[in-house]
């Protein structure tokens, strides 16, 4: 089977709701907090070309990731990777986070990278592209960032924290000037699975 990794557009407004119901439910089944994302939210991400998406040729959705600005786009999160359960353990959420990283790159070149997860895999995939683990203190202070927490399950223990921790590892790339990794195209690109 193959799967094309390609930028988002209007196109693709169809996969919107499975995609924000696999995030739910998925993180559900971790057992892990997950900022919910409203359907104006993720449809807006989607029709600006800042998402990566995943189809198969049949043009079955099987994997998405965003991009958020903040802070006057200084920093910039790759945000709601996910792959829907039948494309799992083929390295597609890898594909998806590299093609997400490069657009990141692409449309935001001075800005600083950021993530904020509890999967071990993410973390991973992270440090292979440069992101190192730091303290909340290093991210956007922007409260409009913070406020996507709420409807995470953990948003309690992030308040009690005063927003210095929670149970999410935050991670960042600090671009650099003179030495800009490899891009691969974010425009499109396929793999078989």
């Amino acid at each position: 089977m193959t799967i094309k990794i390609e930028q988002t557009n209007s196109q693709h407004l169809i996969f919107c709701e499975a995609i924000i119901e696999e995030m739910e439910l998925s993180a559900k089944v971790r057992g892990t907090g997950i900022a919910k994302r409203s359907t104006e939210y993720l449809s807006k991400k989607i029709i600006d070309g800042n998402g990566i998406i995943a189809l198969t040729e049949e043009n079955e959705w099987a994997g998405f990731c965003y991009i958020e600005t903040w802070s006057h786009e200084k920093f910039v999160a790759n945000s709601g990777l996910i792959v829907a359960p039948k494309f799992r353990k083929h390295g597609l959420a890898r594909k998806i986070k590299k093609a997400i990283f490069s657009l990141s790159q692409s449309k935001f070149p001075n800005a600083k990278i950021f993530g904020l997860t509890t999967g071990l895999a993410v973390m991973k995939i992270n440090s292979e592209l440069g992101y190192e683990p730091v303290t909340y203190s290093e991210l956007t202070q922007d409260e409009n960032f913070w406020n996507g927490c709420k409807s995470c399950i953990n948003y309690e223990i992030l308040i009690a924290k005063e927003k210095k921790n929670c149970l999410c590892t935050a991670m960042l790339y600090e671009p650099k000037i003179a030495l800009i990794p490899n891009q691969e195209n974010h425009e499109k690109s396929s793999f078989s699975i």
